[in-house]
């Protein structure tokens, strides 16, 4: 579940992976655990999804699930007209070990066949992750009210 352009593909195919729950109970036990970390990330995403948002693409194979100790992350596929890349969309909870398992999220990505890491989050990011490059920013309006 990302946002959209006429130009950005989610792959719809479930990846291997070793911190990927495929079995429903297993995710949906997994997912309860660690739902605290999930909503406290949402807080930040603009309103774009619902904690039911995320579990559903989690069950269908559009995101992965990565649980770990004290915080969680959640990962998609993205294809681009010219390279694949895995998008850290949502993460939450302890910060270090958010830091730390970026780099095993970034060798399971590499054996998927992405060709690069991307994450959408709050400028914070940018100081805790030395060997990522700001591309772009995310400017929001919203038109709900006007």
């Amino acid at each position: 579940m990302a946002q959209w352009s006429s130009d950005t593909i989610i792959k719809d195919t479930p990846l291997i992976s070793p911190t990927l729950l495929s079995a429903e109970d297993k995710l949906k036990e997994k997912f309860e655990k660690h739902r605290k970390y999930i909503a406290d990330a949402l807080e930040y995403s603009g309103g774009t999804h619902s904690i039911d948002d995320v579990y559903q693409a989690l069950a269908v194979g559009e995101a992965q699930l990565h649980p770990l100790e004290k915080s969680c992350i959640i990962t998609e596929v993205v294809d681009y007209p010219s390279l694949t890349v895995c998008r850290i969309w949502l993460a939450g909870g302890d910060l270090n070990e958010l830091v730390e398992a970026e780099k095993s999220i970034a060798v399971w990505a590499k054996a998927q066949g992405c060709d690069a890491m991307e994450i959408n989050g709050r400028k914070g990011w940018q100081r805790q992750l030395k060997d990522y490059t700001a591309t772009s920013v995310i400017l929001t309006k919203d038109l709900r009210d006007e």
